[in-house]
């Protein structure tokens, strides 16, 4: 991934979120720059999904100061595709209609299901169903983009061919990237940074270097550790 310096596309500044009585996000600091993947890591419960659901407008700021681009687009876990509508269909939703198929084809050839376009979504295996998802959010061209966990559900070799082609994806279209994974393997492979998460705060920043993405590499392995160690886990 490209570690280009340019501004921060997301800025965070002291953001708090409740929900009642119960503060999720404390003051937290963060910032993202655009052509940037950021993974985020952290023990169920610590206000990932908050974040994230925040930075995406679709939960409202308490406090502090928010910056977010105009434009951002959310992956979820799910693909969440609409089952009546062909495959072209659910990639061109809200599109301008003159330009909606052209693009939405574009779009499909990306991700490789150029030959999908026609399909219904009932048909697509779940590696197939998360490219397409890929493509309804890149097709929009957003500045920010955020992955929910979009390969937790995925088996392990459908994961690994999806990491190489979001990883060609970011390079190509340079949004700022926010990754929530439980994955720590996932998060190193992909991102150009990592950062751990706990009681609603950052409480750790990693930058990956390039050695650190391959698997057999002493950095690797230390930095696997390192973030494991964060999280409580002990391998043994």
């Amino acid at each position: 991934m490209s570690t280009a310096v340019e501004a921060p596309a997301v800025v965070a500044r002291s953001v708090t979120r409740r929900y009642g009585d119960r503060t999720v996000l404390h003051e937290l600091d963060l910032q993202i720059r655009r052509g940037e993947f950021v993974a985020l890591i952290g023990k169920s419960g610590c206000g990932k999904t908050t974040l994230l659901r925040t930075l995406a407008g679709i939960d409202p700021v308490d406090g502090g100061d928010l910056t977010v681009p105009p434009s951002s687009t959310v992956v979820f876990q799910e693909h969440r595709l609409l089952p009546w509508w062909r495959v072209w269909r659910n990639v061109a939703i809200n599109l301008p209609r003159s330009t909606a198929r052209a693009r939405a084809q574009s779009a499909l050839e990306e991700v490789g299901l150029g030959d999908h376009a026609e399909a219904w979504p009932v048909t697509l295996s779940g590696g197939e169903a998360q490219r397409v998802a890929l493509a309804r959010a890149l097709v929009r061209e957003p500045e920010l983009l955020l992955l929910d966990e979009p390969f937790a559900a995925l088996d392990a070799l459908t994961r690994i061919r999806m990491h190489g082609l979001v990883r060609d994806l970011i390079s190509r279209h340079r949004p700022a990237v926010l990754l929530v994974t439980h994955d720590v393997d996932e998060a190193i492979l992909l991102a150009d940074r990592v950062l751990t998460m706990r009681d609603g705060r950052i409480a750790a920043d990693h930058r990956v270097t390039a050695a650190a993405r391959s698997r057999g590499d002493a950095a690797f392995v230390a930095l696997r550790a390192e973030l494991l160690a964060e999280l409580g886990v002990v391998e043994r």
